[in-house]
């Protein structure tokens, strides 16, 4: 990964716009309606929120009640973060070294953009060695990943760069997309996230496509009527655990525990 970047780019992109977006909405309501679900069964919950950009998921869970700590490697996002919320805590960190926090802390980490920007598998799985770390024992971390599949048939066909993609070796024989260290994405697909969690020894609970169609089909969801989108987003609620779903969706959110040995 590129920090320096990583922060050019977040310096200029605004996450807390994409997310009001009708596609983003479809991603964030789902993704709160299964924190929600895990956190209602857990007393006086801990939750660390690692990579909180400008705090969308963060300073939602707090004005709600819930004990939160965000940690955000961009300046820029965390001083957005707190200008929205001066109360929360929330520091500038790297999902890769945790170390200002004790083993066994939290009892739900959130990993919703680190997934997205570490490119090694090294770096990968230091930010998920540190997150199950910092989990107590019967706690729960929730990634979010972005799919290798919507980025071929968005970017590379839709988008008519598939050729030359190919040509300049940013996509391999498998049609499997080779980031370069220097890339601000990493692109994955299900036995990939399946790798990092079995040398991790995380076990999953459930996988869900985090938005499934929604990107596809923008100009689609943002002309529907209110009635009709809220219909949507029902029926992508109640699709969204379906395995044929996952490796095209643009995010997929893996919900996982520690494997007991």
């Amino acid at each position: 990964m590129n920090k320096e970047n990583l922060i050019n780019y977040y310096n200029k992109f605004n996450e807390d716009k994409r997310l009001t977006h009708r596609h983003g909405i479809v991603e964030y309501e789902t993704t709160m309606k299964y924190i929600l679900k895990y956190l209602n069964k857990i007393n006086n919950p801990k939750i660390l929120d690692v990579g909180a950009g400008t705090g969308k998921y963060s300073i939602s869970l707090y004005e709600k009640g819930y004990d939160v700590t965000a940690v955000e490697l961009v300046k820029h996002n965390l001083m957005t973060l707190k200008g929205k919320n001066k109360t929360i805590k929330a520091i500038l960190g790297d999902a890769r070294n945790l170390n200002q926090f004790k083993d066994k802390t939290f009892d739900m980490v959130l990993l919703f953009g680190p997934m997205y920007h570490l490119i090694s598998k090294e770096d990968k799985l230091q930010a998920l060695t540190e997150a199950k770390r910092v989990l107590k024992d019967d706690g729960i971390i929730m990634i979010s990943y972005y799919m290798n599949e919507y980025a071929i048939i968005k970017h590379g066909f839709m988008e008519n760069t598939i050729l030359d993609d190919i040509n300049n070796k940013l996509v391999d024989d498998k049609f499997h997309i080779t980031p370069k260290e220097d890339d601000l994405y990493s692109m994955v697909r299900l036995e990939d996230i399946d790798e990092l969690n079995s040398i991790c020894n995380l076990k999953r609970i459930k996988i869900i496509a985090q938005d499934g169609p929604s990107d596809y089909i923008r100009p689609i969801i943002n002309k529907m009527d209110d009635e009709t989108f809220k219909t949507y987003i029902k029926y992508h609620q109640s699709i969204c655990e379906r395995k044929e779903l996952l490796g095209a969706s643009s995010h997929v959110l893996d919900i996982l525990k520690k494997r007991k040995n």
